[in-house]
């Protein structure tokens, strides 16, 4: 499974490292700032992320693969039930479990069914490591963050795993906290062969990345009835031109996407095209699939 180049008593150590947490927390950004590169869209609307997306970090006899995880919820859709069927084979098979909370909501019945999924792998042969995150602590007091800290802490002791748990408050946006983070992340890795070359920071496909800053863009820009609404794929790939198909589910969305004269796909494209190598041309083309994200063939043809 691992790449060529370490033997098993190298002394090369490697894992994988899944994030989860109940959407909104800011796992994506705190994905990005672990590994020091955007390898995974970010947006303070839930549910942004849809696919896990690996992240990979690599030190001097090290490899750390960073795998963010769409939001743990209670789904209303065939869409939401996709998801959350991501996060647990996330689950599957990783060294290192990193539950995040946010320290500015208050810790609710999400916030514990992620400790307590996250907890009870510790049921299992070869436990992964737990270490607990109180993410957002530049936002909220200190007394907010020791609270959450200690509600998790209560949560974990419940299944037994709150004596061997690490935590850690810290803030994804500011990089507070991130250093002593991922050290000790990296120090709870077992002995290992590297997973992927050197030359990957990600696994995800570079079709899929462009739908992404696609959707990234547009969820920056639209009213709160449509980010769940909207999905992107990549139709046609002839580069340096790429076509990207939006799907909404109701006509009555579509001028919403377009905006005033094109206005808003202009504006999505300019700011894709920034992030793409020189030269890209983006074709953007908006369609109407009615009620995608309760039927999961759609789901499934849509690449979630």
């Amino acid at each position: 499974m691992g790449v060529p180049g370490a033997e098993p008593d190298s002394g090369f150590r490697s894992g994988f490292v899944a994030v989860v947490g109940r959407p909104n927390v800011g796992k994506s950004t705190l994905v990005n700032r672990l590994i020091d590169t955007k390898v995974t869209i970010t947006s303070p609307r839930p549910n942004t992320t849809r696919r896990p997306v690996r992240g990979i970090l690599h030190r001097p006899g090290l490899q750390a693969v960073f795998v963010d995880t769409p939001g743990l919820h209670k789904p209303h859709s065939a869409l939401g039930a996709r998801l959350n069927a991501h996060v647990a084979d996330a689950l599957d098979d990783v060294d290192v479990v990193v539950p995040v909370l946010d320290a500015t909501a208050s810790v609710g019945p999400g916030d514990r069914l992620v400790l307590g999924r996250a907890a009870e792998l510790g049921a299992t042969e070869g436990a992964p490591a737990l270490v607990l995150v109180v993410n957002k602590a530049d936002a909220a007091t200190r007394a907010a963050v020791l609270a959450h800290l200690d509600a998790a802490r209560r949560v974990l002791e419940e299944h037994g795993r709150a004596a061997d748990a690490e935590y850690f408050p810290v803030s994804a946006v500011t990089g507070e906290g991130v250093d002593a983070l991922r050290d000790t992340v990296l120090s709870l890795l077992p002995a290992g062969p590297p997973y992927f070359p050197e030359s990957m920071v990600s696994d995800v496909e570079e079709a899929f990345w462009v739908a992404e800053l696609v959707r990234e863009q547009l969820l920056a820009r639209v009213r709160e009835e449509l980010p769940h609404s909207i999905a992107c794929r990549v139709t046609e790939w002839e580069w340096p031109r790429v076509r990207v198909e939006i799907v909404v589910e109701r006509e009555s969305q579509k001028p919403m996407v377009i905006g005033a004269g094109g206005s808003v796909l202009k504006q999505v494209g300019t700011a894709v095209r920034a992030q793409l190598p020189a030269g890209a041309f983006l074709e953007l083309h908006v369609r109407v699939e009615p009620r995608w994200q309760q039927r999961p063939d759609a789901v499934e043809r849509l690449g979630y």
